[in-house]
């Protein structure tokens, strides 16, 4: 196990059918082991019937004692050693289930993180829980046929040479009978398809559902949406049940042709056997044997029906699984790569015309936030764009060249389980020294003081353990404490109070000292700090200067400034504001996380924020 957790390798995603094989060919020894014990554990089945044989014609009918004894103890050798090869076949087929069942949790990790921003535009949460729950779990049992279901063939094909040797008819009663449960069985695996696939792909959107019910609980509670979404989920809730009815309904009749024709084909054969026993072309032994062979077959002949409703099972939940596999993240590299620029250099929108110089505090005012947090994406590389870095396509540069120097924080970026210092410090450790300072640049040294145990403080999923203002605090620190060359912040200080935001704004700009700093913003606090304010309207660059400059010139831009203080507009002295001291408080309710419009912008977590 320990090799797959190192590396799962790179699965076949071409389909279905190819991903299950994949998983096969990569652990040869176990599977092979699992088939041979498996074979030879299903082949001893038949030694029994055959030992009784022995025992009857020489030992007991004869009078014989040595002989009786002497096949009884044989009897009693195998019956031990089918134990031992049943128990080790067990043990050897759930060491495969597991090894498909964390290969295929690691895959569908690793791919999460390589689409890093885009897996919530193409996946919900709770298509990728349902896949690492009920997917994986389907498609490690489904790996039991390479055990079990080998085995059942060859002891298949072992009592057919058996019967062979008693009575040539009920050998051919055998070779026909098989395959006419197999085409009893074979729709109502292809029914099971397509029923398995409908209640699959209900399942996974009522997940995300109920995902999205208990992340936004505390909002729906103070719109008082809660009993209307509660009524969504129950109808929701209730179409699956009746989907999970129709899957039932086909699984029973499966199930019940599993058990139930088998012990008709039993009863068909030994009912033959009789017969023949009765005319006297067998003998009474051959007759036992003849039923132990029947009895034995029904194990083979369970595990064909099993077998395939496994696999049908598998290939729904591989089909989820490899069309998850094939999601692209956005931004490829293009087919002729450069190296991103050796110094910082100037990162160009076309598309608004904005240009971030290296060095230098840049704010970006636009009426709609969602513009303005579309320039973002495109100068952070999280949409495609014809942006450039210095000389070079941003596109053109490798994706992890971008994101180690190129860092986009927003207010919807994910806040991991974890201690506040773990979910600050990112992948990599930090000083307290370092960790104090950035507290101190984010105004956030209140919170940690407030929780029990400071940084050491358990950190709940997505923060709902802290109020609007300190998830937007904690995750400044966290993008300071990356030091990124370029950061990318997109409405930092929108759900703090006043006095708070102008000690961001001015402690902000001494953090970032030297380095390139684009936000997005309408507050004067932060505006009057920027060296360059680009003013937006519908998405291009309408006006670009100081902050005071555009509040004289522009009435446009005077008036979005003024609607977002609800003050008059202050005159033009030239003169920054002082630095305040932040306050403890935040001075917002429940659901005021991105209350100047952030939440028009898209709820897309950012990767490189984490």
């Amino acid at each position: 196990m320990a090799a797959t957790q190192r590396n799962p390798g790179t699965p076949d995603s071409r389909s279905a059918g190819r991903y299950l094989w994949w998983l096969i060919t990569s652990q040869p020894r176990r599977i092979a082991t699992g088939a041979l014990l498996g074979t030879t554990a299903t082949v001893g089945l038949t030694l029994p019937p055959y030992l009784l044989q022995r025992a009857i014609d020489d030992g007991l009918q004869p009078g014989h004692s040595g002989a009786l004894l002497g096949w009884a103890a044989a009897l009693l050798g195998v019956g031990v050693l089918n134990a031992w090869l049943s128990i080790m076949r067990h043990r050897t087929m759930t060491k495969v289930r597991m090894d498909a069942a964390f290969r295929t949790v690691q895959v569908v990790v690793r791919h999460s993180t390589r689409l890093g921003a885009v897996l919530p535009r193409r996946v919900t949460a709770g298509e990728v829980a349902t896949i690492g729950g009920s997917d994986v779990a389907r498609i490690s049992e489904t790996l039991t046929v390479t055990g079990p279901g080998i085995g059942a063939v060859v002891a298949y094909c072992v009592v057919a040479g058996l019967l062979f040797t008693v009575s040539p008819l009920i050998m051919i009663v055998l070779l026909l009978g098989v395959p006419v449960l197999a085409v009893l069985v074979g729709p109502l695996l292809g029914r099971l398809q397509g029923v398995e696939t409908t209640y699959r792909e209900r399942q996974g959107e009522l997940a995300a559902r109920l995902a999205d019910l208990v992340g936004g609980l505390r909002v729906l509670g103070g719109l008082g949406g809660k009993g209307l979404y509660a009524d969504r989920y129950r109808r929701g809730s209730q179409a699956l049940r009746a989907e999970g009815y129709r899957v039932g309904a086909v699984t029973s009749w499966i199930q019940a042709l599993a058990v139930g024709l088998p012990a008709l084909f039993l009863a068909a054969v030994t009912w033959l056997a009789a017969r023949l026993a009765v005319e006297g072309t067998i003998t009474a032994g051959q007759l036992v044997a003849v039923y132990g062979y029947v009895a034995v077959l029904v194990v083979p002949v369970a595990y064909f029906i099993e077998g395939g409703y496994g696999i049908s099972r598998g290939l729904v939940a591989a089909r989820r699984v490899v069309r998850f596999l094939n999601l692209e993240p956005g931004g490829a590299t293009g087919p002729s790569p450069v190296d991103a620029p050796s110094r910082p250099s100037v990162l160009r929108d076309p598309v608004s015309g904005v240009e971030v110089a290296p060095g230098l505090l840049t704010a970006l005012v636009g009426a709609r936030p969602a513009e303005s947090a579309e320039v973002i994406d495109r100068l952070g590389r999280f949409t495609g764009s014809d942006a450039t870095w210095g000389d070079v396509r941003l596109d053109a540069v490798p994706l992890a060249q971008v994101r180690a120097r190129i860092l986009v924080a927003d207010n919807e970026s994910d806040l991991f389980a974890a201690t506040l210092r773990q979910a600050v410090e990112g992948k990599t450790d930090r000083d307290d020294d370092a960790i104090t300072h950035a507290l101190h640049t984010a105004v956030a040294q209140d919170i940690v003081n407030g929780l029990p145990d400071g940084l050491a403080t358990p950190l709940d999923a997505q923060g709902r353990n802290l109020s609007g203002g300190q998830r937007q605090r904690i995750r400044l620190v966290r993008a300071l404490l990356a030091d990124p060359e370029v950061l990318l912040a997109a409405e930092p200080t929108s759900a703090v109070d006043a006095h708070t935001e102008a000690a961001v704004a001015a402690r902000l700009k001494a953090a970032r000292a030297g380095g390139t700093t684009l936000v997005t913003t309408t507050s004067p606090l932060l505006l009057e700090r920027a060296d360059t304010v680009y003013y937006l309207v519908d998405g291009v660059t309408a006006a670009v200067g100081g902050h005071f400059e555009l509040l004289r010139d522009e009435p446009g831009y005077r008036a979005l400034v003024v609607r977002s203080t609800g003050e008059e507009a202050p005159e033009s002295t030239g003169e920054e504001a002082p630095e305040e001291e932040g306050t403890t408080e935040d001075g917002e309710g429940e659901g005021m996380d991105g209350a100047r419009g952030t939440d028009t912008h898209g709820p897309e977590p950012k990767a490189a924020v984490r």
